[in-house]
C-alpha cells in the first residue's frame, strides 16, 4: 500500500510526524504542501475518506487562516465553497495529511496515527 505524507517541512508537527513515519518503517512519498497544494477533487476525496468535520482540514492556527478573518466567514459558507477555498493556497490546509489507502488522517495525533496505520 503506497502512503502519501502531505507536509509542510518547516512545520514542527510535521517533523515530528516524519519521524514518527520513519521510526516506525512506514515507507511513504513526501509532498510539500506549500509546492504542491492539494487540488479541490483531492480535498473532496481525502475529507469523504476521513470521516471528519470539513473544519478539520483548515489549518486555524495559520497566519493565512487569521488575516482572512476565517473564523467569522466559514460558518456561514456551504461545503462547496469551503472545497474552493482550501483548494486556493496549501497553507489554509492543515497538517500533516496522511493518505494511505482508504485511510485519511489530518493533523498529526499519535494515538489515530498508531490506530490509522
Amino acid at each position: 500500500m503506497s502512503v502519501l505524507f502531505v507536509e509542510y517541512p518547516k512545520c514542527s508537527t510535521c517533523q515530528k510526524a516524519r519521524k514518527w513515519l520513519e521510526g516506525r518503517g512506514i515507507e511513504f512519498t513526501s509532498r510539500n504542501i506549500k509546492e504542491e497544494k492539494p487540488g479541490r477533487e483531492e480535498l473532496v476525496e481525502w475529507h469523504r475518506k476521513s470521516g471528519l468535520d470539513l473544519k478539520r482540514f483548515f489549518n486555524t492556527s495559520g497566519n493565512l487562516y487569521k488575516e482572512m478573518k476565517l473564523k467569522d466567514k466559514l460558518p456561514q459558507m456551504d461545503q462547496d465553497e469551503k472545497y474552493d477555498l482550501l483548494a486556493t493556497d496549501g497553507m489554509l490546509v492543515k497538517r500533516p495529511i496522511v493518505v494511505a489507502g482508504n485511510t485519511v488522517l489530518v493533523g498529526f495525533k499519535e494515538g489515530e496515527w498508531e490506530q490509522g496505520l
